[in-house]
């Protein structure tokens, strides 16, 4: 995410530091002089995002390999197959623009970020959350109107929604990027303040879909009057719910609203850009270990399985009695084949 001013102005990103944790200037322009703590914690947080990042990059890989070619798709793993596209995308900048700050930080101003990598970085991460609202709404229908999902619901409902999200936050991030000068020449700082508060307006409009809609969710499952069974596929959705709401808001928080707030970073101890950053990769990487780990459970115990089968048991709407009956009943039609 490009880094501004009061003013709406870009600034460069200068971390030229002679002495370690001495001189450090933050990509939002607060030097670290004199705060030696606040340095380190800087560059800590820098590099643990790249590791982080480049371990979710090659976690979504494997699902968009998995998803895409080797598995049949329904509607929930339609969503969950963009949503590791989002992130990957989102983890491809964030790898190249921490490259880019650590080189800074030992070689003083080698190459410079292109901005249009910043408009990226917020589409993909407005693809994220958009995806993630859309399977928490779609899972709650699922629960609280059941006769009309599987008899009235569109078939192609899925493809559709996803191909209006992503449309939907380029259009977004395009309009944000022109006003702010990522794109081109700029508007103003003007242009550039309202399309970030309208980016950060609809950001709190998903913010609160999602939110109204897992609990609503929630509610249905467990205090609703008829006993609905916890899948993993509701453990799936819940655990990527909460880690986007402690590990990926803020991002988004801090970059279309705090960004404006006049000297903001001044007001906290140490400079908070880092933070969230490390938290946005953090978010990013934990949904291939969500899926890998909620399949990898059977029986409240942990099996080894291959990567598929894992990712085929997370998105399973069925309990495991009913998986190993299907099974049993399979392995006796296969036998009966034989004989």
């Amino acid at each position: 995410m490009e880094e501004r001013n009061s003013s709406g102005d870009l600034l460069p990103v200068d971390l030229n530091t002679p002495d370690w944790g001495t001189n450090i200037t933050a990509p939002n322009g607060r030097n670290h002089t004199g705060i030696p703590l606040c340095g380190i914690m800087f560059c800590t947080m820098i590099f643990l995002s790249l590791i982080i990042a480049l371990v979710g990059l090659v976690g979504n890989a494997i699902v968009l390999w998995l998803l895409g070619f080797h598995m049949r798709r329904n509607g929930f793993s339609v969503y969950i197959l963009n949503l590791a596209g989002a992130d990957f995308l989102f983890l491809c900048f964030q790898i190249v623009h921490c490259i880019h700050i650590i080189l800074d930080i030992f070689y003083s101003k080698t190459v410079d970020t292109p901005l249009f990598s910043f408009v990226v970085s917020n589409f993909s991460y407005l693809c994220g959350l958009s995806m993630l609202s859309a399977i928490s709404i779609e899972r709650s229908l699922s629960v609280m109107c059941p006769i009309w999902y599987r008899c009235r619901r569109p078939r192609h409902t899925s493809a559709v929604t996803c191909t209006l999200i992503w449309f939907l936050s380029l259009l977004l991030s395009l309009l944000e990027g022109k006003g702010c000068g990522l794109l081109f020449d700029g508007l103003g700082p003007d242009w550039c303040q309202t399309f970030d508060f309208i980016t950060a307006a609809w950001l709190i409009v998903l913010f609160v879909v999602l939110l109204g809609s897992s609990l609503a969710l929630m509610v249905t499952i467990f205090c609703g009057s008829h006993r609905i069974p916890v899948t993993r596929l509701f453990v799936t959705i819940m655990c990527t719910v909460l880690v986007f709401l402690f590990f990926g808001l803020p991002y988004g928080i801090y970059q279309f609203l705090l960004e404006w707030i006049e000297n903001f970073d001044y007001v906290v101890p140490c400079d908070f850009y880092s933070v969230t950053l490390f938290l946005s990769c953090a978010n990013s990487c934990a949904n291939p270990v969500i899926y890998f780990l909620v399949g990898s459970i059977r029986h409240c115990r942990f099996q080894r399985n291959t990567l598929k089968l894992l990712l085929q048991r997370a998105m399973q709407d069925t309990l495991e009695e009913e998986e190993c009956e299907e099974k049993s009943s399979s392995e006796r039609s296969k036998e009966m084949k034989r004989v």
